[in-house]
């Protein structure tokens, strides 16, 4: 269960602002940063008519949480893999619509909540939670009804194709494994045991680490890219990079990089409501999260779908 406190500020009846919040730690802000938890935790008590803290132990107590907040609105400490769960979470029980979120950006996963607006520190962050305002914002939601708050990239990242293969990388090296320290024993101690195992090495077929990228991590791929429907490129011509993100308006906003041949090539640029992205089996990366592969995936902009508090005159001066 996860452990709740509840806390009541009378002075705050007379504020401008007389909330009931529902504060829900992730429990990876509480073990990164701790004392940004506590600062974020002060102010939002000391600036609210009632605050209640949750502070679950895993991902199934923080959505059971969320689920209950009742009539409080829901404030998320944590970075952006707990912001995203958040909102993937009310998306799939239909609930974005009605549910303003806040968020006090903690952890090192933070290139998201930056772009997005949300303020930098724990008192800023906290603060804006309590004067800013809401502001409502587009989503991109999948055919298999993921969300993406940012961008989708296709292929991933180089720097973040690895991600996840920790353990398999251990056991390639001999890290953690018994095994390992006695194979590079015997190794030194039989020269002619060294020859045979470069040997199989060098005949052996190379395979990559288990939940590495493959499709286009070292070329080119071939994709279908349609914007409402129309082409933007075909199969016929190798691209290097595709990326969607919410436009303005409720429009998508597209943009692929061929493979250029002596010149560069400029970019192709669309914007639609509607993107397929189909062709060989293909990875992409939609936030924080890399999936596939698929051989075809659809997004679609749902307009204002979402809300925000986010700093007050936001829109006019930036998100800082």
């Amino acid at each position: 269960m996860a452990e709740v406190a509840t806390s009541a500020n009378s002075s705050a009846r007379d504020s401008a602002r007389p909330d009931q919040l529902l504060v829900v730690v992730d429990p990876a802000a509480r073990r990164m940063d701790g004392e940004s938890v506590r600062i974020a935790k002060d102010v939002l008590s000391a600036g609210a008519a009632s605050t209640k803290v949750c502070l679950p132990d895993g991902p199934e107590e923080f959505a059971r949480a969320l689920r209950r907040r009742g009539s409080r609105r829901p404030v998320v400490v944590g970075d952006d893999r707990a912001l995203l769960r958040a909102v993937g979470l009310l998306h799939r029980h239909r609930e974005l619509a009605a549910c303003a979120l806040s968020v006090v950006p903690v952890g090192q996963v933070l290139g998201l909540s930056r772009s997005l607006g949300l303020p930098s520190g724990a008192v800023a962050a906290a603060r804006s939670v309590l004067d800013g305002a809401e502001r409502r914002l587009d989503l991109l939601v999948d055919d298999s009804d993921g969300v993406v708050l940012g961008a989708v990239g296709i292929p991933p990242a180089a720097e973040h194709e690895g991600a996840g293969t920790g353990r398999g990388a251990g056991r390639g090296t001999g890290a953690g494994d018994g095994r390992g320290v006695s194979a590079t024993a015997s190794a030194s101690a039989h020269p002619w045991l060294r020859t045979c195992q470069s040997l199989v090495r060098t005949l052996a077929p190379s395979r990559p680490a288990r939940g590495a990228v493959t499709v286009g991590a070292n070329g080119p791929v071939r994709l279908r890219v349609e914007v409402d429907g129309v082409t933007l490129v075909d199969l016929d011509q190798p691209v290097e990079a595709v990326s969607v993100t919410p436009g303005a308006g409720g429009l998508a906003v597209v943009e692929v990089r061929p493979v250029s041949v002596g010149a560069e090539a400029s970019p192709l640029t669309a914007s639609g409501r509607t993107v397929t992205v189909s062709g060989a089996h293909f990875r992409y990366r939609a936030d924080e999260v890399v999936s596939g592969p698929v051989r075809t995936r659809t997004w679609t902009v749902r307009e204002g779908a979402w809300g925000l508090t986010l700093p007050t005159g936001w829109g006019a001066g930036g998100g800082d």
